[in-house]
């Protein structure tokens, strides 16, 4: 069993139910790409997204449980953060996917993030664990250069229309990296307002 799904386990059997039904944990992250894709890297924080299902109460409960400093993280080495969906780039409607390994748990439905939207996700800060993951899902085969475009004009346009856009043309600038680097593939060319390029 992978580390990361002995961890989850170990929040199910220690949660305390706060309610009725199951709770969904949106897993994002290299986290999600050890969950999705049988990939291993060693990191501590399992990101979780900010869902409707995480209320104030159950935050609060989960990273008493699993968080930085409790029990479990000394246990295993690894802690759980709740990460708020505005501060990520990412398309609208995110793709998640099931955990099938996990479908037991009597607690938590655990999702996935798309491969695809993970490296979308790791193009705005793209420190160098973020581009060694992303070139790790190229060669496993799980990044196809189209779908990734895709993603990140969907993505572009989530971020376009608030104070985030400014930010864009470096994500771009990123995304090139990737296409070069580890896709080997041409820079695809990203229509950006004047006021943008000049940021470039």
């Amino acid at each position: 069993m992978k580390p990361i799904e002995e961890f989850l386990r170990a929040i199910d059997r220690g949660w305390k139910p706060a309610g009725a039904g199951r709770i969904t944990l949106q897993v994002i992250g290299s986290t999600a790409l050890m969950l999705r894709a049988g990939y291993e890297r060693g990191t501590k924080d399992s990101d979780v997204l900010e869902t409707p299902d995480i209320t104030p109460e159950i935050k609060k409960a989960l990273l008493d449980l699993a968080g930085k400093g409790s029990a479990l993280f000394r246990a295993h080495r690894m802690y759980v953060d709740v990460v708020f969906r505005a501060l990520l780039f990412l398309p609208t409607r995110p793709l998640f996917h099931p955990v099938p390994a996990l479908d037991g748990l009597k607690n938590f439905r655990v999702e996935a993030l798309d491969p695809v939207d993970v490296a979308v996700s790791k193009l705005a800060r793209f420190s160098a664990n973020d581009s060694y993951d992303i070139k790790a899902m190229a060669d496993l085969g799980l990044i196809e250069h189209g779908r990734l475009l895709e993603r990140f004009r969907l993505a572009m346009d989530a971020f376009s229309t608030d104070a985030r856009a400014e930010d864009i043309p470096k994500f771009v600038k990123n995304l090139h990296a990737v296409e070069r680097d580890h896709l080997l593939a041409p820079e695809s060319e990203i229509d950006l307002p004047d006021w943008m390029q000049d940021r470039q």
